[in-house]
């Protein structure tokens, strides 16, 4: 009997410390945090780990010996990609590789992935397999794009502030120039006014030349206050028939003179309209005044300015669909009547990069100190707001610069006949205030002044107060027939001393008529002043025939009661 010995201790130490290797590395790639996936040389899956299910949800049993391409594992956006990207591993070019793609998972969703490549060659360089790591890095991806997304916001809203802040000084640099501009013929024509060495023509020059600019502020001021009103939501209508006609020619007036003088033509061609606007009059005006005078402004010289006033409906056709065509007078019931004018001239034109913002506040094509025209940049944006108001839209068109521009404003019409008032007509105006006994209240002695010498001139008898304790004491020893007060004065303002008059007997003089003459001209302010118990409400500056006309209606109406 012959017997071999062979000492396997240490073969049995090397398969023992084998299968301790494998099984470390097993536990490791079980419970890493990446999934992990071994591709064969056809990458086809040969390993799939748990994390691997948990990250897309499919068992290794469900994906062994799958391509990747034989199921929906990666998005058809990306799968381009891939398969570049595993092209270059297989045919060894790249030996590792990190990249990014989206993945779909088995429940349907899409999940953002970094795959972390590297191959395995034998001792030839032939491939023998592919091992991925993959972590969902999703929660990351959505962090980074919500971060983008809230620094793309954050950016924006300071190029706003930014572009806000500039607007607002360029503005405030416009306003001071614009304020400032008219006040330059106005102290300087005072002053020399006042050394009495100008002929008669001079001197009407002079003083032509004081009105037409202090009317120039009133216009600006009257700008920024539209324009508060307009922010604060507190610009009201009163709203009423219009004979738009009418309207276009009284601002067609205001231009024509302006217009003369540059030879500027104006055609104009009013159709006739069927139906009714409802609205405030002074308003349209004072859009449609906004638009022609823009239009003499920027047109040069020689050139022209065309007028439209044109009407339409839309009409519901054979598909059920509103169709704009012409109206005409003898259409009934029209469906959705409007009226259309339409500004044009031949003027500077408009910048097609400049087109989006000719609406906005405070926006001005340039607002350099080299430009050519004035103005605070707001009277189109007062006009968008009054016409929206007015249930209507403005549009503006223009070829580009030097071409000329078109404004259209279109407005609703109604086919309910509606009542009209007449308007008192201006011979019919009582302008005589003989007889009438008026008591005027101002703190500010040149204001008081020119208001005593205005009334005194159309022959009322004119009694002055520099404060409300002053006339009340005159209102008391002898009632007059009206009452003409300032609001802001101190100590007793226009409100309380028209309050404590009121509350006087009526044959103490308790019902007296009042007007508020006053630089409080919001839309407040006179809510406030009727509040109070005054019937008038009469902005500074005022115009003196305007003043004199109120007078004599309250006092007309007085003397009607009396009697």
């Amino acid at each position: 009997m012959v017997g071999i010995a062979e000492d396997i201790t240490e073969s049995k130490a090397d398969r023992e410390a084998l299968q301790n290797a494998l099984q470390r590395l097993s536990f490791h790639v079980e419970n890493s945090p990446l999934g992990v996936i071994e591709w064969d040389a056809e990458f086809q899956v040969s390993r799939w780990s748990s994390e691997a299910e948990r990250i897309f949800g499919w068992t290794a049993q469900e994906v062994a010996g799958k391509k990747f391409s034989d199921w929906q594992f990666v998005l058809p956006e990306d799968a381009a990609q891939v398969a570049q990207s595993s092209s270059r591993l297989v045919d060894g070019s790249e030996r590792r590789q990190i990249s990014a793609n989206r993945n779909c998972t088995k429940d349907g969703r899409v999940i953002d992935c970094e795959w972390y490549n590297s191959t395995l060659l034998d001792e030839s360089g032939k491939l023998i397999s592919i091992l991925s790591l993959v972590l969902d890095v999703s929660d990351r991806v959505r962090l980074l794009a919500e971060r983008d997304r809230i620094l793309k916001l954050e950016q924006g809203a300071r190029a706003q502030a930014e572009a806000a802040n500039r607007l607002k000084d360029q503005f405030l640099a416009v306003l001071s120039h614009e304020l400032r501009t008219p006040l330059n013929p106005i102290l300087g024509w005072s002053r020399l006014l006042q050394t009495r060495k100008f002929s008669e023509q001079k001197t009407a020059e002079a003083l032509a030349a004081i009105e037409r600019n202090a009317k120039l502020q009133v216009d600006l001021i009257d700008d920024l206050l539209d324009i508060s009103k307009v922010m604060q939501g507190k610009l009201t209508l009163n709203v009423g028939p219009v004979n738009l006609a009418a309207t276009v020619k009284d601002a067609l007036e205001t231009v024509r003179l302006a217009a003369e003088a540059k030879e500027i033509k104006i055609d104009t061609a009013i159709a006739p309209i069927p139906g009714q606007v409802l609205g405030d009059p002074n308003r349209l005006q004072q859009v449609i005044w906004n638009l022609l005078s823009n239009a003499v402004k920027f047109t040069p010289p020689g050139g022209r300015v065309e007028v439209r006033v044109s009407s339409g409906c839309e009409l519901e056709n054979s598909s059920g669909q509103l169709e704009t065509v012409s109206a005409n007078p003898n259409f009934t019931n029209p469906k959705l009547p409007w009226v259309q004018i339409a500004v044009s001239d031949t003027g500077k034109g408009i910048k097609s990069d400049f087109l989006p913002y000719v609406f906005e506040y405070f926006r001005q094509a340039d607002s350099t100190t080299t430009r050519k025209f004035g103005g605070l940049g707001l009277g189109l944006a007062i006009a968008r707001q009054l016409v929206e108001l007015h249930g209507g839209t403005i549009e503006v068109e223009s070829p580009g610069e030097g071409l000329g521009a078109t404004f259209t404003v279109r407005l609703p019409l109604t086919q309910v006949e509606l009542e009209t008032v007449p308007e008192m007509a201006a011979g019919d105006r009582v302008l005589d205030l003989n007889g009438i006994e008026v008591l005027v209240v101002d703190d500010e002695p040149d204001s008081l002044d020119f208001a005593v010498f205005v009334l005194e001139q159309h022959r009322a008898r004119v009694k002055s107060a520099r404060s409300g304790m002053e006339a009340l004491q005159i209102a008391a020893e002898s009632p007059p027939d009206l009452l003409v007060s300032d609001i802001g004065m101190p100590q007793m303002d226009g409100y309380m001393l028209l309050r404590e008059i009121r509350s006087w007997p009526t044959a103490s003089g308790g019902q007296i008529p009042a007007i508020a003459l006053t630089a409080y001209a919001g839309e407040f302010d006179r809510q406030q002043a009727r509040s109070a118990g005054f019937q008038m409400h009469l902005s500074k500056p005022f115009d003196p025939i305007e003043l004199v006309t109120l007078v004599a209606k309250l006092a007309i109406k007085k003397l009607t009661v009396d009697s």
